[in-house]
């Protein structure tokens, strides 16, 4: 476990440095980029309430990180068909096919990454990737609650948060003397 915390922590820090650099890539706010990201998993246009759901954004900077991509020309702003009054967010799809290109030139090589795992062997990284997925949001969602963040509650509960000064008790992890 304690393998693991370090690990998982290099891999969330690598993974946030490349955002960033993707996004600078990009000119964007790593934020923005990731909102990109989620609004092209969408089944369709979202309003900026849904953005801000998506994002745990307040729905104030959900309008301002729409109004940059806008300005971008990442996304533009529709009026529903069937309600006139709401205003639909939608990926502007030759702005996206631009962003997945630079993806594709650094960081295509992802898949090659699991090409010798098999079947089973993936779907345990696809259950992490859910997992820390729905545990990130949870946290996420408490901290933006002005709560503590905690390994207890939520669906995996546990003792995974409980940190001893110097170590780790079940795979909470210290910040203290970390390499």
């Amino acid at each position: 476990m304690a393998e693991l915390a370090v690990v998982a922590r290099r891999y969330m820090a690598s993974y946030a440095l490349f955002n960033q650099a993707l996004a600078d890539r990009l000119g964007l706010h790593p934020t923005d980029l990731q909102c990109l990201n989620l609004l092209t998993l969408e089944p369709g246009p979202v309003t900026t309430g849904r953005i801000a759901e998506l994002t745990g954004l307040t729905t104030g900077s959900a309008t301002r990180l729409v109004d940059r991509l806008e300005r971008a020309g990442y996304v533009v702003r529709e009026r529903d068909a069937g309600d006139r009054r709401v205003v639909l967010v939608a990926p502007v799809p030759e702005r996206t096919a631009e962003v997945a290109r630079v993806w594709e030139r650094v960081g295509g090589g992802w898949f090659a990454l699991f090409a010798d795992l098999d079947d089973r062997e993936l779907a345990l990284f696809v259950e992490h990737m859910r997992r820390t997925t729905e545990y990130g949001a949870e946290q996420a969602a408490r901290l933006r609650a002005g709560e503590p963040a905690s390994g207890g509650g939520g669906r995996y509960g546990g003792s995974a948060g409980r940190v001893r000064a110097g170590g780790i008790v079940r795979g909470g992890v210290s910040f203290q003397g970390y390499s």
